[in-house]
């Protein structure tokens, strides 16, 4: 055969192992096409043309979510630019369910003239989520990182303009591009190495070294370049899922930006991070899957100070805000250092592994923060959502419904029953615990400590709500259902997967296996 048929073959191919993604950048496009024309020069459009926008938006999440889910017997394929295999499978459910989520609280979020703009940005960045779980290349890799990226600073922007908008975007703007250069240079360190982007060659390189050093000296394969490239990695991506010390972004961005930009960031950016990293770290072991895999020791011992550092400051934090918003954010960079746990742990040494745990909590996860901003923007005017203690004084006299939603997703946030982050926290306590190593307790008394420590300033909130007099000014709300239904929706599943929740371990166990 040719080369030139054999490659169109194998685009083809290539092509059909990505519809959801294609049908989500298909929509993206047309959007970013079409909306300009709708909007006259001096910024004037059809009233209600947010409403059309978020209607097709919804269409390409559902339709992408309809091709996903009957993708689930797929056979696996680990050649070529695309890896698809259960953890891809776990990632678009998981980016798609919380993206329809997102589309619901950005509905109302944004003018008429702009809504075309940030409905395509929300996509290109739910597409980018996909194409870091599917990429099977450190290029391919790279360029995924950055379709989450660059449309993330539209998204930021777009919703309000107003000037705490331009300065956070600025904010998140100059960090990320520094975290990217970090992950470009960390990558190009590995390659070094290696000698290949490739990751199945990256992991066939590590796999030979780890057995010749094995059989002369019984040493691995953790040299110095090769440690490097993994901490230069860490460290890029550990801006995305908020870890110390590359969390300052969080608070002012969170207080600046529209609610559902915050939402947005609140959860998208950490799967991105820990699914990067769930497919690069294992490399150094020469892992084809992450069952049975533990961390080397150098990147263990990173990890486990990582999570302990991220804990601690994002709780101790959290505990002085009475804005709602950077209370969030800090609660995000909390959470973030619970997740490290599970990806310092491994999945090789207890009987509920680290990934597994990982992966269940980021979809309880998802669901309570998700669910606790559809909220707080359901509460609020179109504007901003309620921020301040103050506003939230009384919402159950107001918003009874809302205030009991709302005190669902937070009891998920402190790990209380009967809710999903009540098994998420459990799962990962159990994972370090039953490691039996002393890292592994340490991590888990620690992460306990934390969670008790969490509840002082979560409980607080439920305490504003149903204690507190209302303030005196009557609080003035605009009607936004599609918010209030990602609310109901999101408070509701983080109950049944209290209830039932082994539906959702079986994927995470497909995934890690």
């Amino acid at each position: 055969m040719p080369a030139v048929d054999l490659a169109i073959q194998q685009l083809n191919h290539a092509v059909t192992l990505i519809i959801p993604e294609v049908i989500l950048l298909a929509t993206m496009c047309v959007m970013f096409l079409i909306g300009p024309f709708l909007v006259s020069e001096a910024g004037q459009c059809e009233t209600g043309l947010r409403h059309r926008w978020g209607a097709l938006s919804l269409l390409a999440v559902g339709t992408a979510w309809f091709v996903w889910f009957n993708s689930a017997d797929a056979a696996p394929v680990f050649s070529g630019p695309f890896r698809v295999d259960a953890l891809v499978w776990y990632t678009r459910g998981l980016s798609l369910t919380i993206g329809a989520a997102l589309v619901l609280v950005l509905w109302n979020q944004t003018d008429d003239a702009h809504s075309a703009e940030c409905h395509a940005s929300l996509l290109a960045i739910l597409a980018g989520v996909n194409f870091v779980s599917i990429a099977n290349d450190l290029t391919g890799l790279f360029l995924a990182l950055e379709l989450v990226s660059i449309p993330t600073y539209l998204f930021l922007y777009l919703p309000r303009r107003h000037v705490t908008d331009r300065e956070a975007t600025i904010k998140y703007f100059l960090l990320s591009i520094f975290s990217s250069a970090l992950v470009l240079y960390g990558m190009a360190w590995l390659y070094g190495v290696a000698g290949t982007t490739s990751l199945p060659g990256i992991r066939e390189h590590f796999a030979a070294v780890s057995a010749a050093a094995s059989s002369t000296d019984g040493s691995g394969v953790a040299s110095g370049p090769v440690l490097i490239a993994m901490a230069l990695l860490i460290a890029g991506l550990g801006f995305r899922i908020g870890a110390v010390p590359f969390h300052f972004y969080a608070p002012d961005v969170f207080q600046g930006v529209s609610v559902a930009s915050s939402a947005m960031l609140v959860f998208v950016p950490k799967v991105v991070g820990f699914v990067s990293l769930l497919r690069l770290i294992p490399l150094m072991n020469g892992a084809v899957t992450l069952e049975n895999w533990v961390p080397e020791a150098s990147i263990r011992s990173l990890l486990a100070a990582l999570a302990v550092v991220t804990m601690l400051v994002g709780n101790l934090m959290a505990l002085r805000q009475k804005n709602v918003l950077r209370l969030m954010a800090f609660s995000s960079v909390a959470h973030a250092g619970y997740m490290l746990v599970g990806l310092a742990l491994g999945d090789g040494l207890a009987a509920v592994g680290g990934p597994g745990a990982l992966l269940f909590y980021l979809a309880a996860y998802g669901l309570m923060t998700i669910g606790s901003f559809a909220l707080l923007s359901a509460a609020g005017t179109r504007e901003h959502g309620l921020q301040t203690e103050e506003e939230l004084a009384g919402l159950s006299r107001t918003s009874p419904l809302i205030a009991l939603l709302l005190t669902v997703s937070l009891f998920s946030l402190t790990g209380l029953p009967p809710t999903a982050g009540f098994l998420g926290k459990l799962n990962l306590f159990l994972a370090a615990w039953g490691e039996g190593t002393p890292v592994g307790r340490i991590l888990a008394v620690i992460m306990a400590a934390n969670a008790a420590v969490a509840a002082w300033y979560y409980l607080r909130l439920i305490t504003v709500m149903y204690l507190d007099p209302a303030a005196k000014t009557e609080r003035v709300t605009t009607p936004q259902p599609a918010a209030m239904v990602a609310g109901i929706a999101c408070s509701v599943l983080t109950i049944v997967l209290f209830v039932a929740p082994q539906w959702l371990w079986d994927v995470v166990s497909r995934a890690v296996s």
